[in-house]
């Protein structure tokens, strides 16, 4: 029968137990399956760089583009300058966009894809004009954001004339210097985006005073004082009913959207 074991004992088996644990080495056959799963992956990557950059599958060799109203798809191709027969992978996507957008003001936004194994698509969304300013014989058409994108020979059906007329003397003149020709453009282009659907299709001219001086020419010789650009949910819907409650007005003031007037019947 054995007899309590002591602390010296204790001691010593702390000891035996304590040390690092043994090293589980690899086997030879693990090892080549290693080494063996290794050398794949080296030449899988090698060979899917081969793929992309070296091969003559998957290069550049067709351009197509859509969404063109006005431009041609050769002008674009042109002037997107598509480097054919270049690894696909390697095409420069932004650049593209950049020489689109830098070449032809007409383009508004292009969407540059990559369609696998050869060809590259040009999705395109051209300006479109909302007004047009009259220079000489030509044309020059306004998009929504007061950009002037494009001189054309003939003015493009439905869309009206901007006519910027500031006074060079008083507070037309002073609305001018302060917020300059560019300005007053965009505000005609933002009054010219609130037109009631109804109304816009009449609208000839939209002419231009001073900052708070904005007017409408309408067929028949009919008028609309805006004003500013302020407000201008509220004074299509002002001018909208007050239409509607006159119909045989001729001249109709939603400056003052809580007080429209007309005049003229």
């Amino acid at each position: 029968m054995a007899g309590p074991t002591t602390a010296a004992q204790r001691g010593e088996r702390r000891q035996e137990s304590s040390g690092p644990p043994p090293v589980r080495r690899l086997g030879p056959v693990r090892l080549r399956r290693i080494a063996v799963l290794a050398l794949v992956l080296v030449l899988l990557g090698a060979g899917t760089v081969w793929l992309l950059y070296g091969s003559s599958w998957l290069r550049v060799e067709r351009v197509s583009v859509s969404g063109t109203r006005v431009l041609t798809p050769a002008e674009v191709r042109e002037a997107a300058d598509v480097p054919v027969g270049a690894p696909l992978i390697s095409v420069d996507t932004d650049a593209i966009e950049a020489r689109l957008g830098g070449k032809l003001l007409r383009v508004d936004s292009v969407d540059v894809v990559r369609s696998w194994p050869h060809g590259i698509g040009l999705k395109v969304t051209e300006r479109t004009p909302v007004l047009i300013v009259q220079k000489g014989g030509k044309f020059i058409e306004v998009d929504d954001e007061g950009v002037r994108f494009a001189t054309v020979s003939r003015a493009p059906k439905g869309v009206p004339a901007l006519k910027l007329e500031p006074a060079r003397s008083g507070s037309a003149a002073a609305s001018l210097r302060r917020f300059g020709e560019d300005r007053l453009v965009r505000e005609a282009v933002r009054v010219a985006g609130r037109i009631p659907d109804a109304v816009a299709r009449d609208t000839r001219v939209v002419k231009v005073r001073s900052y708070d001086d904005i007017s409408l020419e309408l067929s028949g010789g009919r008028t609309v004082v805006w004003g500013s650009a302020e407000q201008g949910e509220e004074k299509a819907g002002a001018l909208t009913a007050l239409m509607k409650a006159a119909p045989d007005a001729r001249h109709f003031d939603v400056s003052v959207p809580t007080a429209p007037a007309s005049s003229g019947s």
